[in-house]
Parts: C-alpha cells; structure tokens; sequence
C-alpha cells in the first residue's frame, strides 16, 4: 500500500481518478485535498477488499481490473450482486451510516489496483464538499437500485433472457469477467452457460 502523493506512478494514477464517476466533477484544489488521504493498493484475483460482517470499512476507487460485490449465506451459498471496473467504484457506505456490519464482502475478479480511504474520513470530505456528497449519494443510490433490478431479473428472466440483459447493459464486462464468474452473477450453471452459447442461444 502506497500513499498516492507518494506514488511514483502519481501523474497517471491522478488522471485515471480524475475520470471516476464520482471525482469527475471535483475541482482541482478538492482533488489535491483528497489525494493526501488515499492509499494505492495492487491485488491479486481472488483477494479481499472487505469481508461480510466487517466493521472496518473503506472507500474503493477502482483504476484498473474488475471487482464483484459478494453475499454469502450462512451454509456458504454465493451470490454475486455486481461487478465494478475502471473508472467505477464500490463502497459500503450505507452500512456504516447505519452502524451495521458490511452485509456483503468485495473481491478482486482479476488483478486490480484501487485507490482508497477509510469511510470515516471519506465521509469527513463528503461534508465539506456538499455537491460532491449529492453526486456521491445518488451514485449509492443507483448502485442499490442496480442491485434490486438484477434481483428481480433473476426471477423474471430466462436463462437466455439473464444473459442478453447483461451482455446489452454491460457489454464492455461479457468478455472480461470468466464465464464462471458470469454464470455465477447469472444463477446458471457455468455448464449451461456454455450449452446456450454453442446452441447459438446467446
């Protein structure tokens, strides 16, 4: 973990942010302000970001790689809720505004690098940036709403259907994200999967 202002890869690690969806609009003097607060971390696929039932939360800017949003049940049932990328983010900042334990863990689909900070001092930033904190809120929002939708997709939606939705609405992630992932995130099997895509079904 390195401190962005110490970066040696700075120069661009602040142009790939200066891109985020929720920093894009951040004025200059804002943006040096939150530089001195974020860490820049490498991970492996497969690493933890944050675990189910954590207390310790953190803030997550995503710069290269892919990231999914997981909720286990307690017999260890997986259900992916959804994937982040560059320029995207992820965050369990309602859970802290509630004071409740992270209702969900966040992992590396491939190897990533993010910038982050700890939701107490993200949220310290958001009071002083009060057009930030509204575009930062509505964003939650929406990733909650995305969330719900794909939910209820699962249910509405055939096997095909789940898969022209993802692949119409996320097209840059359908040859990223392992088809194992995908079928994950789909509830199908990765072997039905691949039998609609031979049977020339998607």
């Amino acid at each position: 973990m390195t401190l962005l202002v110490n970066h040696p890869q700075r120069p661009e690690i602040r142009e790939r942010l200066r891109q985020n969806i929720v920093l894009r609009r951040l004025t200059t003097k804002a943006f040096d302000e939150l530089e001195a607060a974020l860490a820049v971390v490498d991970y492996r696929k497969g690493d933890v970001l944050l675990s189910q039932g954590a207390h310790e939360m953190e803030q997550y800017f995503v710069l290269d790689g892919v990231l999914k949003r997981v909720v286990a049940s307690p017999e260890g049932k997986e259900m992916i809720l959804r994937f982040a990328k560059e320029d995207d983010m992820d965050t369990s900042y309602a859970a802290w505004k509630l004071r409740t334990p992270a209702p969900y863990s966040i992992r590396c689909v491939t190897k990533a690098r993010v910038a982050k900070l700890s939701l107490q001092h993200w949220a310290d930033f958001l009071e002083a940036h009060p057009d930030l904190k509204e575009d930062f809120e509505y964003e939650v929002m929406f990733l909650m709403s995305e969330v719900m939708a794909h939910t209820i997709t699962l249910h509405l939606l055939d096997a095909p259907g789940r898969v022209h939705r993802f692949v119409r609405k996320h097209a840059d992630l359908a040859e990223r994200v392992p088809k194992k992932e995908l079928a994950s995130y789909l509830n199908l099997s990765a072997e039905t999967l691949s039998r609609l895509k031979q049977s020339g079904k998607i």
